[in-house]
């Protein structure tokens, strides 16, 4: 059975935000709408990740409303009526009447209603959070209804006082992964793990970038994945160093390195994973020993990732590594503390090493708490993935040609435990010698 969310949990998700609310508050989260792709064609549509974090809810145009203490329910769910045509061409919906018993809610409304029920609700609170930036239509249609409340006040309407921003309480509830979230991501990583195993057995030069893409999709969909987490970037050779290189339309050549960073979504949740590896299946000198750092980095970060630790301690340890690994192969010169302090590493290393991990693959919780680094606590998961490129430009010139045209990362997807950093993604080959042994055995299955 694939692992889930089940309706208790979003149920305990939205108790828990309501927990946090100031007094006489009300919370608005809005769905996400399609969005038109090109002339009558529209783009798969992906709910609103704070609003399916608290509904589970899969339909656009719906909006839940959190209203602690109103007496005939605090939990409301606006979403579309059901229609016998849009049906027949777009699916079932779900219908307010049967919001209340599937999705576990109080009460549930036409959302053509909005503009008549909402207002009502929404006077007499002290405050409304919503998700301020996020969905501008709906703020200014929100900022309509409080308007006319306060165009009442001579007749005894009372307005809301303050709009807060919904993301300093739900992000940080989001942050934190349960156990049921933890399953849907190992699920998510096992098959993103897949289909980075199968895109190094299917490599061949003279492949197009593009044709190992399609291997990567095709086995996560296979697996169970609706769809990627994110843009794939496979880019062979200096297309490597292009750090969000997306055109994957290149010729993949015998001597080179691809890189391929990419991720499936899973019920809702992404996976995170960079794997570099030699199209021919072989690592020449000078690329294992470039990979060989990266890797060092990689396995370094990711040791430094337990409890307590702050959240750039990982990254701090990977660049000390690739810094020392450049030196030693004359890509960099100088002192070591004089290169951090400086920051000349960037020419080869230019971002950092982690990001956090969740719905959104770039995922929310704040980096740093009282303008400091944060420290990392059990239940939180983020990406390590340390990088060294080399691009053909002219301030490489100078470097040595069989460094020239190089990009490599190394990725993982890390879980914070008590006992310290579980790697959710190990199952994708990153040792030189496991690569070039996985690769081996796809060219002798090959026809």
């Amino acid at each position: 059975m694939p692992a889930t969310i089940s309706k208790s949990e979003f149920k305990r998700r939205r108790s828990a935000l309501m927990s946090l609310m100031a007094a006489d508050s009300i919370a608005v989260i809005p769905a996400a709408s399609v969005r038109t792709r090109n002339r009558d064609t529209e783009y798969l549509f992906r709910q609103d990740s704070d609003f399916y974090y608290l509904t589970g809810f899969n339909e656009p145009d719906a909006v839940l409303v959190l209203a602690p203490e109103r007496a005939h329910g605090e939990v409301i769910l606006f979403c579309r009526e059901r229609h016998a045509r849009s049906e027949l061409y777009d699916g079932e919906r779900l219908g307010p009447e049967r919001a209340a018993q599937i999705l576990d809610v109080d009460d549930g409304f036409p959302v053509a209603d909005l503009d008549d029920i909402l207002p009502g609700m929404l006077e007499g609170r002290e405050r409304i959070y919503l998700s301020l930036g996020d969905h501008p239509e709906f703020e200014n249609r929100l900022l309509g209804w409080v308007s006319g409340i306060r165009a009442r006040e001579s007749g005894g309407a009372i307005p809301p006082g303050e709009l807060s921003a919904l993301k300093h309480l739900l992000h940080e509830q989001r942050l934190t992964k349960s156990a049921a979230e933890i399953r849907v991501m190992r699920e998510a990583a096992e098959i993103t793990c897949h289909g980075h195993r199968r895109a190094m057995r299917a490599a061949r030069p003279g492949m197009t970038e593009s044709q190992l893409e399609a291997e990567l999709v095709y086995e996560f969909m296979r697996r169970g994945a609706r769809t990627t987490a994110y843009p794939s970037i496979v880019g062979g050779g200096a297309n490597g160093c292009v750090l969000h290189y997306v055109d994957n339309a290149a010729t993949l050549r015998k001597n080179d390195l691809v890189l391929i960073d990419a991720g499936c979504e899973f019920q809702s949740y992404a996976a995170d994973v960079t794997r570099t590896f030699p199209v021919s299946g072989r690592f020449g000198t000078h690329q294992a020993a470039l990979y060989e750092i990266v890797l060092a980095a990689n396995k370094a970060a990711i040791d430094a990732c337990v409890p307590g630790a702050l959240f750039m301690e990982p990254h701090q340890t990977a660049l000390r590594i690739m810094i020392e690994g450049l030196m030693d192969l004359g890509l960099l010169e100088g002192d070591l503390e004089e290169i951090l302090e400086t920051e000349a590493y960037r020419a080869f290393c230019p971002h950092n090493s982690s990001h956090w991990l969740g719905m959104d693959v770039h995922d929310v919780g704040d980096y740093r708490v009282d303008g400091a680094s944060r420290p990392l606590e059990p239940g939180m998961v983020l990406t390590i993935e340390p990088g060294i490129y080399i691009p053909e430009r002219q301030e490489t010139a100078h470097l040595p040609a069989r460094f020239r045209g190089i990009g490599i990362r190394v990725e993982d997807d890390v879980l914070i435990t008590p006992q310290g950093p579980e790697v959710l993604t190990a199952a994708a080959p990153k040792e030189l010698a496991d690569i070039e042994t996985l690769m081996a055995e796809g060219l002798a299955e090959s026809p």
